[in-house]
């Protein structure tokens, strides 16, 4: 069985984020939501749950990070070529993402980066195989 991650996010308002999830390409699996919470299925092996945030206080006795103030994390996902890395960085600009930063060109390496509607900052980045030893 290979390792999962499953990323937990706190959310404003957990209907926006849904609907910014799905606009960009990513499902919902139903069994693992309600009103609190949405899975959003990036992968087999990748989900972020979308928590309200009273359900995510429920996981912390900490504060939760403003992330239109501060940067929690920075949440990189693989892509399988520029133009894949251009397609969802513009899907999540068009459907009420931000930039959060200039693209990043370096030949071997390409990559975009923007932020959810809560801010939390996603970084889409495709490497040349033969750059990384043919690891595809």
């Amino acid at each position: 069985m290979s390792t999962k991650i499953f990323v937990n996010l706190p959310v404003k308002d957990l209907e926006v984020s849904k609907n910014f999830f799905t606009k960009i390409g990513y499902s919902i699996n139903p069994q693992f939501s309600d009103e609190h919470a949405a899975s959003v299925v990036i992968s087999d092996t990748i989900y972020v749950m979308l928590l309200t945030e009273p359900r995510f206080k429920d996981f912390t006795k900490k504060d939760i990070a403003d992330a239109s103030r501060t940067t929690e994390a920075i949440l990189c996902l693989s892509a399988e070529s520029r133009e894949k890395v251009d397609e969802l960085a513009d899907a999540a600009l068009a459907s009420g993402g931000s930039a959060a930063g200039d693209p990043q060109d370096h030949g071997f390496m390409y990559g975009r980066s923007f932020q959810d509607p809560d801010h939390h900052i996603w970084e889409v980045v495709w490497m040349d195989p033969a750059a990384v030893g043919g690891q595809g």
